[in-house]
């Protein structure tokens, strides 16, 4: 009998029996990730409802040494919730554990437990006219608890920052059991460095986020979405600063190549809402308490017009029309791989005004080295985080990703290091990008291993990732 069902059976003892799953074809939605490329094997998925339970399972594991492997939404793209394929893992899984522990409407803070979809989140502090300025594709199935552990972007950064410039405290249960409370509001703490931090972007190797504490906002009165189309990437650049010096509004600004929206188009039947194709489509979004923010929105957008700064504007009118918009921004992955099939992505970031340069660079350094692969970008300008992807066209196979697609992985992430920027801008290293963290930032690396080794010496927690 091995550790991991030794350990199994101890907490059927002390767990309530809907907490341990072991019928293998339960256990196999969850153990492959959102991109499909990393498939592993697992023990048991352990269900846990409330932070003792969590704790109870990490001393059993802890006692036994059965690697643990937190897990949410499963939703990460590096292959950070995704257990080995050495089957003595276990997934724990943090979506049962949904419930609001306390709700501060004066001070507009939630307490929150770990497992909460971040949408359910979304309606229910609508209902208190409050929000949680965080939204990204994957809203329906992403849970707080991993947004945290992996500091989730998005599309509003540009103005509310990531996830974990929300996160005002966290609760965290760490590799021998023990807990981590900061969910006290303490405006001033000074004992030290902030020990919460760690887990914030953690990826779950130094502890498991069970609650959080997050700020919140007002729900805006007022939104305005506009779809513009313009030159290049420079212009862009441009467009953004001039927006920016006649309005705090602007919330988000997504960049889009003309390729990916003519894939979007192509493979779902949407439509870009310009009449023209555009080099360079921008989407932006705008809220704030004034009644007036789409008239002003339409005087900035005219002005930049008649300034040269865009070819073509238009405003939505609507909801329906705003959502529409989105609807292309949000399924440009998908329709990028229907439509161009295999491609090497990178989530990466360069600040903000490096990046027309960099997008040039890349552009013609791997297309001239790599003869027949096709670059493209697109994401979230305001922030600098874009979804750079090369494309294997005609050279799509089994292998390509393993040969030329490593190359050019390593070229890609030495022109971001070489314009100052970083390898991962929201996604997270997991497994994907283990190895070209240690390669580009070894400081970093040891660092993280050393910290690693003091909080979790027999490596429980998450093994394989980050570090």
């Amino acid at each position: 009998m091995s550790d991991a069902v030794r350990m199994i059976e101890e907490l059927r003892a002390i767990l309530p029996e809907r907490a341990i799953v072991s019928d293998p074809e339960a256990i196999a939605p969850w153990l492959t990730d959102w991109r499909g490329r990393w498939t592993g094997k697992a023990a048991a998925l352990l269900q846990p409802s409330s932070t003792e339970e969590v704790q109870a399972i990490v001393r059993a594991c802890a006692a036994h040494r059965v690697p643990i492997v937190p897990q949410g939404g499963n939703s990460s793209m590096v292959g950070g919730a995704t257990p080995d394929d050495s089957g003595q893992a276990v997934i724990l899984s943090l979506r049962r554990m949904t419930r609001i522990r306390e709700l501060d409407v004066g001070p507009r803070q939630i307490v929150v437990e770990a497992g909460m979809v971040l949408e359910t989140l979304h309606d229910k502090l609508a209902e208190q006219d409050l929000r949680l300025p965080i939204d990204l594709g994957a809203r329906g199935s992403a849970t707080i608890g991993g947004l945290v552990s992996t500091n989730a972007g998005g599309t509003q950064v540009l103005r509310h920052g990531t996830m974990g410039e929300r996160v005002v405290g966290l609760e965290a249960v760490m590799a021998d059991g023990s807990l981590l409370d900061t969910l006290n509001p303490l405006k001033k703490d000074n004992r030290g460095p902030r020990l919460d931090r760690l887990m914030i972007g953690g990826e779950g190797l130094f502890g498991i986020v069970t609650a959080v504490r997050l700020a919140l906002t007002d729900l805006p009165k007022a939104s305005a979405t506009a779809w513009v189309g313009v030159r290049d990437p420079a212009e862009a650049l441009e467009l953004l600063r001039f927006c920016d010096a006649r309005t705090d509004a602007i919330e988000g600004f997504e960049m889009m190549p003309q390729d990916v929206v003519a894939a979007a188009e192509a493979e779902f039947g949407l439509r870009a809402p310009l009449d023209e194709p555009q080099a360079i489509h921008v989407l932006i979004e705008a809220k704030s308490s004034d009644g007036a923010l789409r008239g002003a929105i339409e005087a900035i957008l005219a002005d930049a017009l008649e300034e040269g700064l865009a070819t073509d504007a238009v405003v939505a009118r609507s909801q329906a029309q705003a959502d529409a918009m989105w609807a292309i921004r949000h399924s440009l992955s998908d329709a990028e791989k229907r439509f161009y099939g295999m491609a090497n992505s990178h989530d990466i970031s360069v600040p903000v005004d490096a990046l027309p340069a960099f997008l040039d660079d890349a552009r013609a350094m791997i297309e001239g080295d790599f003869p027949g692969v096709s670059v493209s970008g697109y994401g979230h300008l305001g922030d600098g985080n874009i979804h750079l992807h090369v494309r294997a066209m005609d050279r799509a196979s089994d292998g390509w990703r393993a040969g030329e697609g490593a190359a050019i992985e390593k070229r890609v992430h030495d022109l971001v290091t070489d314009h100052g920027g970083s390898i991962s801008a929201e996604h997270g290293i997991g497994v994907m990008k283990r190895g070209e963290l240690e390669r580009l930032d070894p400081i970093r690396t040891e660092m993280l291993r050393r910290i690693k080794r003091a909080l979790d010496p027999d490596g429980i927690l998450n093994p394989g990732k980050l570090v």
